[in-house]
Order: C-alpha cells, then structure tokens, then sequence
C-alpha cells in the first residue's frame, strides 16, 4: 500500500485511515493463510507425503495451550509437554498458541496469535475455525500439574464438549458455572464464541470478568457444556491442601505460607494452579517431583 500523506487528512481523519489501513492489512494476512492452508490440505486429500505434526492431518487429538506476553515463561510450556507425554498414551500432537516461539520445544506446533487480543482474552480464539486443527482438542492451562493418566479426558462423551466446573463448588456445592482451565471440544463445535465474541469485543470485555463468563453467557443456554467429573479434575489450593493462606508479596509471586506434604487421589489427573502460587512457586514436594 502506498504511504499515507497526512497533510491530506485532519488529524481524526488520518487516524481514522489509519485504523482502517491496519485492519486491511489483518485481513488480507489472514487470507493468505487460510489459502496456504487450503492449499496444503489438498496436497494431503491426494495422499502426498506430510509431516506427522502437519495440522491438517484429520481426526487427530490435539493437546492445545495459550502463552501470551511474559506471565509465563517457554520453560511452562515444554514442562506442560513433558508431562503430557508421561500422562497420555493415545497419539497427539502438542500445539502452543503464542506470540513468542522463542525456547519452545521444537517439538510442538506452535501457531500465532491474532495481534489484537491480549491475557485470557486470547483464550476465545481457540475456538475458531481458522485453527487450522481437526480433530479433538484437549486445552490445558499452563498453569496446571499433571497427576495421572489423561486417556480418559480424550473418552469421556466423545460427541460432547466438556469444561471444569467452576472452583467455587469448593464453597458453593451447587455452582455450576464453568472454569476454563481445561477444556476438550471439536472443531467447530464452539466457533461461534469466537465469532460473536469478535463482533464487538470491547462490549465483551467490559461486561464479563473474564473469557470463561464468557463461555458461560455463549453457551449455557443453546449449546450447553458436559462437566468432567469433579474428581478428575481439582484446585490443588482449594481442594488438596488444608491451608490457602499464602505468605506476604507481590501478586503473581506469592508462595503458600506452609508446606504440605499432600498428594492428589488416585481419580484426579490434573490439578489447577489458579491465582497465587503458580507451580514453580510451590514447595510442596508433591508439585516438586511432578512439575517436570
């Protein structure tokens, strides 16, 4: 495109070209993917060869996670992959979203991140369709410890979606809305929350603490999740220890104020690190011999 002569423009109006220009840009980068991806889906609908990680591979399962900026590190994701491989023995491919690659295992597919989106506003983006993922996909947050086999997340209701149900049920038993920490869909079964969620995401934002209320305003009415078990899945602060309370700092560093010696029952395979601390800040020798 040629430059823009501002001398041309007011000061909104150049703005308003301006806006307009990057969201032209946008488009047309994601064109031209989708039409570099359709192009390598026909090379493999006529049985040439393919990388076993190439993502439009059909009904594949898919173990997918998010990083965005500098919450946490590459070591978080490559962890979460290790302890994958321990856990899962059906065939998968491990996916990063991300808009850095730097020191991810070269072993995981990594695919970016629309520009625009920002912290656990990137999570929506999951669900579309411009993913270029078919099969079944497994989200985990990276703030999570693997603690047993993780076969049946991939069997349960096969034909459903199926999320958390929310860690107030540690304090409300009847609460139902939904945590986003793991969730397993199918392509296309929740593009429209990416698709309504896009339309006008500043309203979204303003409206909902975060993007799993989101979730739960898209879907618990016309497209309704399946909870995992509630033993399957448990906060390791709220649900394992005996002590939440955490020593004095700043938010995002905060270590448990006491160490427990506690593990995980036998039924629980993965256990969720929301809030303070995060893994690599507990001490409980539990999460020490596990986080790796």
């Amino acid at each position: 495109m040629p430059k823009i002569d501002k001398s041309l423009y007011t000061k909104e109006e150049f703005k308003r070209l301006k806006e307009q220009r990057r969201r032209e840009k946008e488009q047309k980068r994601r064109e031209e993917a989708l039409q570099e991806l359709s192009a390598l889906g026909q090379q493999i609908e006529s049985h040439e060869s393919y990388h076993p990680h190439n993502p439009l591979v059909k009904d594949q399962n898919y173990v997918l996670c998010l990083k965005h900026g500098d919450k946490y590190s590459s070591q978080y994701v490559n962890t979460l992959y290790s302890m994958v491989k321990r856990n899962l023995t059906v065939p998968f491919t491990m996916v990063c979203l991300t808009d850095n690659k730097q020191g991810i295992d070269k072993d995981i597919l990594c695919l970016d991140l629309p520009n625009n989106l920002s912290g656990w506003w990137c999570k929506p983006y999951m669900y579309s369709n411009e993913l270029p993922l078919n099969g079944t996909i497994l989200y985990m947050d990276l703030d999570v410890v693997i603690s047993g086999n993780l076969n049946k997340l991939f069997d349960y209701e096969p034909n459903k979606w199926c999320v958390i149900r929310d860690f107030t049920r540690a304090m409300q038993p009847n609460w139902q809305k939904y945590n986003s920490s793991v969730i397993r869909f199918k392509r296309g079964q929740l593009d429209h929350v990416w698709r309504e969620f896009y339309k006008d995401p500043g309203k979204i934002t303003k409206s909902h603490f975060g993007d799993q209320d989101w979730l739960w305003t898209a879907t618990n009415k016309a497209n309704p999740a399946t909870l995992w078990p509630d033993e399957w899945i448990r906060s390791w602060k709220w649900e394992i220890r005996k002590d939440r309370h955490l020593q004095a700092g700043t938010k995002g560093s905060r270590k448990f104020r006491t160490v427990e010696d506690v593990s995980p029952p036998p039924e629980c395979c993965i256990t969720v690190f929301h809030g303070d601390p995060n893994p690599h800040n507990c001490d409980d020798p539990w999460v020490r011999n596990n986080w790796t």
